[in-house]
This record gives structure tokens, C-alpha cells and sequence, in this order.
């Protein structure tokens, strides 16, 4: 019991537990020694629980027998199967001598059921409470380093401190170990008021030994205390070491920081400055929104619905300046924004469509798209590299027109119509008149599924970018180039799934643009099979969750928010799963290009 306990105690999430919980785990794994080319579960057959490799090697192979998977020790298989419908949708062989332990399935619900570390670990979709009933205070005070002094400073040397650095507060810390706090409101109280002298060391000024919190605990814990005692500055310490300092300001700014008080400063800016302020608070939003657990399609729609409140404030603006239009248009969205999936780091694509009587040239349209495509690059949403703009001639054109450009894309589908269409199928109207989109995506659609041809095409767009797997199914990264060693979460994480889901809404004829909305209505329409269906869902749900907490993890240490991930960065059991996940990915890929005779 000693030898697993030490063994599951560096694997993630068993580290997660509490001493005496690891035990009882511990206690509950059962050891098995297999030989070399034993057969472990066969696809199909009932799993007794979920499996970790303590040593050796296994093989996981999928129903037509490719392997999908090489696992060594620290490698957890089976719980997809397991956690689903208790069946093996995996063959696993042992390739060298091996030995299993195996956490019945009865003892991995119980650790589900009562410790969230592991329920949030093994149901990477499931429901995501919200605000400060959970989010945590590690969360709340962030990376920086508090504000400190030893107990012999000069009172007023430690309120020079706190005004410098604009806080409302100091731990006072002697020998690396906190030993009280003072406040601005003390160094008036008990200097000021009472007449001492400014060189009284803080110990005779501080608050002695305060209540403390630990970076585990909730930001509810810190508003209850902080009721309760009439307190407004709370210390964070971990392990004995004083690590940041919790504030009724910073519960103040969380409150506020939500999208609907942005959206709202955003419809009340006078001007783009105004607006940008606004949507300078969306690193934030994103990090306390990942830290608070919400589901990643709630997170990329909040985000999303900021940048179409900016849009929108941007052309009453424009419409205010210029006057009145000299004809019906529609301002619409594609690409991430048109399909609200927006993350802490995007540009625009939009284009304008114009009722068919207006003229494309006149000038009221031209000045229109470039005084909200500008405003748009000034708060953050940049200018698109490859022009995708109203600002584009182009693609600011009657609805005749633009119906045309569909048609020419379906009946000729070369490799630039592939792009385009991927594109433009992902519309989405934003401002204006929106029956002027909504006419010509319902006429798209018809036209497109009377062209087999097309959708050939277009499945063979879809299966270009691919997920990042190495030939023996493990995580593939770069090995020189400024991204060495880290996978593109965009391109060859969510772009995969975004585009099979386009494809199976061009095969079914189904209006959202949305992904998940997609598959979900793929799924209903019996487009993609129910166990595929779940399995790619939960594919697109654990690729975009890693996605977005790696950026709210960049945020937090101050860097800009990217799409590149160092896999090895992640527990194994993470890592784990995030491979899964690109496998069933490539499974789907799979299943659609073989089912047009596009591989294998």
C-alpha cells in the first residue's frame, strides 16, 4: 500500500488528494503483473475500472486495429469508455512485460463525487459553476509579488511603500514568516490620531497576528470573513510563506469585472478611446473566468458578445457622422467572431451586404467600413492579414452579388473557393438589416448539398490541417523554430474540429455557425453516429478548455495571450487526455475522408 501510495502521490489529479483520501486510494488500486502480448480489454468488453501504468509498456489499438496510442508508466488508460457506457471503445495490448494497477469503477465515482479536483479532471465538459462560489483566491491575488516589510520599518517608510505601489496595505513579515499586517487607515488611526512619532516601527502600528487564507480557498470564504470580522484586507499564505493579500477592492473589481458591465461602459463610450478602455479588461475577464470554472463555450460567447457590443457602438457612431444610408446594407461577422468563439487573441473578419438596388461604390459604404474596421484594430481586434474586411471592395457588395460568389465557389471549387467559402459559411449578422443575410445562407445551403462535387471538395479542405500526433499516436511538436517543442492549439487543436463541423452542417443543411452548436445538431440529425457524436464533443470540449486556461495562464504571468502550448508542461495524466482527445479527433477525420474515398 506504502509503495502505491508513494507512486500515485506524483500523479496528477491522485496528488490533488488529501493524505488520508491518497490512502484509501491507494488501498483500493489493485496490482496485476501481464506478459508481453496479453490482451488486457478487448473494444467492446465491460471495464472493471480505469488502469495506470506503474511499469512496462501498452499499446492501445482502435477498432480496426491501428494503433492510436504508445503508454508507459504514469499512463492512465480506459476512462473514456469507462465514463461513458462502462464498455472499451479501445483494444489494449501489453508490448513489453507490464505492471497495471486498476482503480475499480465504483472508487473512481466515489473520488468523482466528492472531490472536485478529480470530478473537474475526468468531466473536462461537465457543468461549470460560476463567481466567488468558486473561484479561488490564488486566483484573486495572481502572480505578483505582496507588499512586505520587516517589523522594525518606520511607519512612515511603510506608508511611503503602500503609496508608491498604490496598495491599501503591507504584511509585516519577520524571518519568511507573517506576522501581522497594517493598513492606511491604521497609519492614520494609530500614528496620525494619536500623535506618534513617524519613525514608530510598524510592530507597534500592525495588527498582529491576522486571519490568513490559503490560495486554495474560495473567494466566498474571504467575502464571509470579511463581513463577519469587519475586516478589509485579508493575507494569503501557502506553506508558511506570505504570498498576496486580498482586498474588498479586489472583490470589488471581480463583481464588476463580468461582460455585461464591459458591454455596458462599451454601448455608453463617446468614442473609440472609450471603448478600448472597455476592452482592455478582456485579459481579465478571460482569467477570471477560466479560474472560476466556466465551460469554454460560455467564456468564447461572453468575449464574443464584447466585440459585437464594440461593432455595433461603432457603427451608430459612423451612422451618426455620416447621416443617413443611401440604401439597405447588413454588417456581418465571420470567422471566429461569426461563430462566437472568440479568445483572449483575435483579428476581424467582416464584409458588408448591400440591398440590391445600392451602389457598392458610393461613398457613404466605403467610409462606413473603414471608420468601424479602424475602430475595431484601435480596441484590439486587429486589422486581418489576408484583408477579410469590409474595408475590401470586395467583400462590400449587393446580396446579387455576393450570391453570385457562393455560386462560383460551389460549381468551381478550386483551392482559393475552398478557403473563401470555409470562410463565408461561418456568417453571422452583427448590424443592420439582417434578412439580408438571411435569405442568402438558406439559398447557399440548398445549393450547396445539390453539389456532390462541392462537398467532396470541401471534406478534402477539412482534413488539411490535422491534429498534432506522431506516427505511433503520440503528441507530435516542432523540434527547432520559435515554437519548438509547442503544439498550436488553433490550428491544429480546434481548426480540425471547426472545420469537420462545417462540413456536417453543409451535409445536413443546418443553420448555426457555431461548432459546438453544430455538432450537437449534426449528432441530433444523425449526420455523425451517437457514440462518435459524444466523442468528438468531448474531443472539441477538452481541446478549447486546454486552450483557453494555457492563455489565462499566459495572461497571469504577464505575457500576451498565444495559442501554443508546451504539452510537457502538463501533468501526464493531462497530457494523457489532451492526446486522446486529438486521437478521436483524427478518427473523425478519418471516418469522413474514407467515407468519400479521400484516404486509406
Amino acid at each position: 500500500m506504502t509503495r502505491t501510495q508513494d507512486f500515485i502521490a506524483t500523479i496528477h489529479p491522485y496528488d490533488s488528494l488529501p493524505q488520508d483520501e491518497r490512502a484509501r486510494v491507494a488501498r483500493s488500486f489493485g496490482r496485476r503483473h501481464w506478459p508481453a502480448g496479453s490482451v488486457i480489454y478487448r473494444q467492446g468488453e465491460a471495464l472493471p475500472g480505469i488502469y495506470l501504468i506503474e511499469s512496462g509498456a501498452v499499446r492501445i489499438l482502435d477498432a480496426s486495429g491501428d494503433c492510436v496510442s504508445e503508454l508507459g508508466p504514469r499512463n492512465s488508460f480506459g476512462e473514456r469508455g469507462l465514463l461513458r457506457d462502462g464498455l472499451a471503445v479501445t483494444t489494449a495490448t501489453v508490448t513489453t512485460d507490464a505492471t497495471v494497477l486498476m482503480l475499480p469503477r465504483d472508487e473512481l465515482m466515489r473520488l468523482i463525487d466528492s472531490q472536485p479536483a478529480v470530478a473537474r479532471f475526468f468531466d473536462r465538459g461537465g457543468a461549470r459553476p460560476s463567481d466567488l462560489a468558486v473561484l479561488k483566491v490564488g486566483d484573486l491575488i495572481g502572480a505578483k509579488p505582496p507588499l512586505s516589510c520587516p517589523p522594525d520599518t518606520p511607519a512612515v517608510e511603510a506608508a511611503r511603500a503602500m503609496r508608491d505601489a498604490g496598495a491599501g496595505s503591507i504584511g509585516v513579515v519577520e524571518g519568511g514568516r507573517l506576522v501581522g499586517i497594517a493598513t492606511i487607515r491604521d497609519m492614520s488611526n494609530r500614528v496620525l490620531v494619536e500623535g506618534r512619532d513617524p519613525q514608530t516601527p510598524i510592530a507597534q502600528v500592525m495588527t498582529p497576528g491576522p486571519i490568513t487564507l490559503s490560495p486554495a480557498e474560495l473567494g466566498y470564504d474571504v467575502l464571509n470573513i470579511m463581513l463577519e470580522r469587519r475586516i478589509s484586507h485579508l493575507p494569503v499564505v501557502e506553506q508558511g510563506r506570505f504570498v498576496g493579500m486580498v482586498s474588498q477592492t479586489d472583490l470589488t473589481r471581480v463583481q464588476a469585472l463580468s461582460a455585461s458591465a464591459v458591454i455596458r461602459d462599451i454601448a455608453q463610450a463617446a468614442d473609440v478611446a472609450g471603448m478600448a478602455a472597455a476592452t482592455a479588461r478582456i485579459p481579465g475577464l478571460l482569467v477570471q473566468m477560466v479560474g472560476a470554472n466556466y465551460r469554454h463555450e460560455a467564456i468564447t460567447r461572453a468575449i464574443t458578445d464584447i466585440a459585437d457590443a464594440v461593432t455595433r457602438r461603432l457603427l451608430a457612431l459612423a451612422e451618426a457622422d455620416l447621416g443617413p444610408a443611401p440604401g439597405p446594407w447588413l454588417w456581418a461577422a465571420c470567422g471566429s467572431q461569426g461563430r462566437q468563439e472568440q479568445t483572449g487573441v483575435s483579428d476581424q473578419d467582416n464584409c458588408l451586404i448591400l440591398g440590391d438596388d445600392c451602389d457598392p461604390d458610393h461613398p457613404w459604404f466605403a467610409d462606413l467600413a473603414h471608420i468601424v474596421s479602424d475602430g475595431l484594430n484601435a480596441c484590439g481586434y486587429v486589422h486581418c492579414p489576408g484583408d477579410m474586411m469590409a474595408t475590401n471592395p470586395r467583400w462590400r457588395q449587393p446580396r446579387a452579388v455576393w450570391r453570385g460568389y457562393f455560386r462560383d465557389w460551389i460549381d468551381h471549387p478550386n483551392p482559393e473557393a475552398q478557403m473563401l467559402a470555409s470562410v463565408m459559411f461561418d456568417l453571422r449578422a452583427i448590424g443592420g438589416d439582417a434578412a439580408l443575410l438571411a435569405g442568402l445562407q438558406h439559398n447557399t445551403l440548398a445549393l450547396a448539398a445539390e453539389k456532390p462535387i462541392f462537398l467532396y471538395n470541401m471534406i478534402e479542405n477539412s482534413l488539411k490541417h490535422r491534429p498534432p500526433l506522431g506516427l505511433i499516436g503520440t503528441i507530435a511538436t516542432p523540434r527547432s523554430g520559435q515554437y519548438r517543442n509547442r503544439i498550436d492549439m488553433k490550428h491544429n487543436g480546434v481548426v480540425p474540429v471547426i472545420d469537420l463541423a462545417r462540413v456536417y452542417a453543409l451535409q445536413g443543411r443546418l443553420t448555426p455557425v457555431n461548432t459546438r452548436a453544430r455538432l450537437v445538431e449534426a449528432q441530433a440529425a444523425g449526420i455523425i453516429g451517437g457514440r462518435g457524436a459524444a466523442d468528438l464533443i468531448a474531443a472539441y470540449d477538452l481541446i478549447q478548455t486546454a486552450r483557453l486556461e494555457n492563455q489565462a495562464a499566459q495572461i497571469r504571468a504577464g505575457e500576451r495571450p498565444g495559442n501554443h502550448l508546451a504539452p510537457n508542461d502538463l501533468p501526464n495524466l493531462e497530457r494523457s487526455h489532451l492526446r486522446d482527445a486529438f486521437v478521436v479527433v483524427r478518427g473523425a477525420q478519418s471516418a469522413l475522408g474514407h467515407g468519400k474515398g479521400l484516404m486509406g
